[in-house]
């Protein structure tokens, strides 16, 4: 199930075509998509990534998708793999407390956010780092969603000319192939000098000419465009719509229905169907592709064979 269909899908049992609606139902997918990668650890959905340690330097920085480690280890000089064992932060502080305790390291622990980028995680390690080390790891992400066609950025303004100046929130954006966008659109000087996306809508393509109404921008002015520079998943699938959509359905329609103040059966009907989904997901994410797993810790159910 790609994009286009699971939309078309949540219209149709939902029986609902109104604008909001519409305009929600990529966030129904989303929340969704969410529930599902935090309760299933796919093996299908996890990813490597390479880097190094800095010399005298304990943190870390996770990548941008990550979601739960599965591994982390060092390359030593020898090209030994070495992996990190998870620790509590409180133990890492308590064995290594000095600036002074470098060496090797041994063990790591998710630091949590950066002051400077709240949204970025970090491991710190123990004890310091003595050298930089090539560093290996292995963690659970959240994959594309299989939303279809979300702006991400804009081009280069075509600023028009004629408007009223000042900052106005919450604008439609017109033109190209997708809908929804919205922007934050500054005016000065009578020119549109900047465009914020707020929300990237769907369905857009790499170069779509976007503008808005002036009735969102002071009621006067023309001219304002902005080119679709780029945008995520251009295909509209992903690896859950490609190998077990049912979930996420189930999933999207579960909140779609709360979305429209359904009555509360519909809501335990949608849950039910989603959590019979889940639990046929979670055979397949943590029973049968973790039959001969050697890693502990990491959650892995019973299954009966084929």
């Amino acid at each position: 199930m790609n994009y286009i269909e699971l939309n078309q899908a949540i219209q149709n049992y939902s029986e609902n075509t109104e604008s909001l609606f519409v305009e929600s139902i990529p966030m129904f997918i989303q929340q969704a998509e969410e529930r599902i990668y935090n309760t299933v650890q796919f093996p299908s959905l996890r990813k490597n990534v390479t880097g190094n340690t800095t010399l005298n330097n304990k943190y870390l920085s996770c990548p941008d998708d990550f979601l739960s480690v599965y591994s982390v280890a060092i390359v030593d000089a020898t090209g030994t793999y070495k992996y990190l064992l998870n620790k509590d932060v409180n133990f890492l502080r308590e064995s290594y407390p000095n600036p002074t305790d470098v060496g090797e390291p041994r063990y790591y622990a998710l630091f949590g956010t950066q002051i400077s980028n709240p949204n970025e995680l970090s491991f710190i390690m123990a004890p310091t780092p003595n050298d930089s080390y090539p560093v290996e790891l292995h963690y659970f992400y959240y994959p594309e969603t299989i939303v279809q066609g979300i702006v991400l950025t804009l081009g280069t303004i075509t600023g028009g000319g004629g408007y009223n100046n000042g900052v106005y929130a919450n604008v439609p954006l017109t033109g190209g192939n997708g809908t929804f966008a919205v922007a934050t659109i500054v005016i000065s000087g009578g020119l549109v000098t900047q465009c914020t996306l707020t929300n990237g809508g769907s369905l857009y393509v790499v170069g779509d000419i976007l503008s808005a109404s002036n009735t969102y921008i002071g009621n006067s002015g023309a001219g304002f465009s902005v080119p679709v520079a780029s945008i995520n998943n251009a295909t509209g699938t992903s690896w859950l719509g490609d190998n077990y959509d049912p979930v996420l359905f189930y999933g999207a329609m579960r909140e779609a229905v709360i979305f429209m103040k359904g009555e509360q059966d519909m809501v335990t009907y949608y849950e039910k169907m989603y959590q019979d989904a889940l639990m046929q997901a979670k055979r397949l994410g943590d029973g049968l592709e973790r039959n001969d797993a050697y890693r502990q810790g990491q959650t892995s159910l019973p299954y009966k064979g084929l």
